[in-house]
């Protein structure tokens, strides 16, 4: 007779992957990245007990096949060499949060909307409040951009890593543009 083996739980892994801005905690499944915050973030604890409920599965230091590809992208998205992440996402939240996800996955590097335009390439104009608090629940920092996101008067209104961090983003992003976009030019000529 074999003997009863209950099913193992299911495990997320997490890691610390190192940034000029800060440490950050990660955690993955099998199928990508689940989490990416800055740790001084207020709503991180929150963030974990969220992926462990949707996957009923224990998050815990491992390893993961996605760690060394998203260390690597990060590090040359802050040398200014990388403008789009390659690294497979596993977005948890609602379809609203999903979408206004999306939508900032679509926001070109280097550049700004407020939270009006988000509303309204939503097709729900009235829905900026929505989108302000759909972009504070995003778990997966500047490669889901929500610090592309800001007021219509030009104020950089609210980041879940902290305001120093959204500023250091975008100067990063504004000082490497145009380096950017001129190299991929040269290359398609």
């Amino acid at each position: 007779m074999r003997e009863y083996n209950p099913i193992k739980k299911n495990i997320i892994a997490t890691t610390v992957i190192k940034t000029p801005l800060g440490d950050m905690f990660c955690a993955a499944t099998n199928k990508g990245i689940c989490i990416l915050s800055f740790f001084k973030q207020k709503n991180l604890e929150d963030q974990i007990q969220r992926v462990q409920k949707f996957f009923k599965a224990e998050a815990i230091p491992a390893h993961n096949k996605y760690f060394d590809c998203l260390q690597k992208e990060l590090d040359e998205y802050f040398e200014g060499k990388r403008i789009d992440f390659t690294v497979p996402l596993q977005l948890v939240g609602t379809s609203f949060q999903q979408s206004a996800w999306k939508i900032l996955m679509s926001i070109p590097y280097g550049e700004t909307i407020s939270y009006k335009e988000e509303a309204a390439l939503l097709k729900n104009p009235k829905a900026v409040r929505a989108v302000g608090s759909a972009n504070g629940k995003n778990m997966i920092s500047i490669i889901i951009p929500c610090h592309r996101v800001i007021q219509t008067g030009g104020k950089l209104g609210g980041y879940a890593g902290g305001l120093d961090k959204k500023e250091a983003l975008l100067e990063l992003e504004n000082n490497h543009s145009s380096d950017i976009i001129r190299k991929n030019h040269s290359h398609e000529h």
